[in-house]
């Protein structure tokens, strides 16, 4: 199977970033220990303070599944729903090239 990735962007409302950043320290220790999970960085936009970027690498469908119906994930998005300002966006890949493939 090949690789997936995800890119989330998170529109916190106003002046809750930094709250975003923190509700996301267990989410970072659980990824730890997930064996499919290659890749989780969690972004600030540089450009907009109330948006983060979440990039996420798997080694495959199978693992990103079990990323997202993990306890770790549903956890995080009970902490962070008030936090956002709107739904995440969302985008699906198949990585193809890169350093680190």
């Amino acid at each position: 199977m090949a690789k997936v990735s995800l890119i989330a962007k998170l529109p916190t409302k106003p002046g809750k970033r930094d709250e975003l950043v923190a509700a996301f320290g267990p989410m970072m220790a659980a990824v730890n220990e997930e064996a499919g999970t290659e890749v989780y960085i969690l972004n600030l936009d540089n450009g907009d303070e109330n948006v983060a970027w979440v990039y996420e690498l798997y080694t495959d469908a199978d693992a990103m599944g079990l990323h997202g119906g993990s306890e770790a994930m549903a956890a995080l998005f009970a902490s962070i729903g008030d936090l956002l300002d709107g739904a995440p966006d969302l985008i699906m890949a198949t990585p193809v090239s890169g350093k680190g493939l």
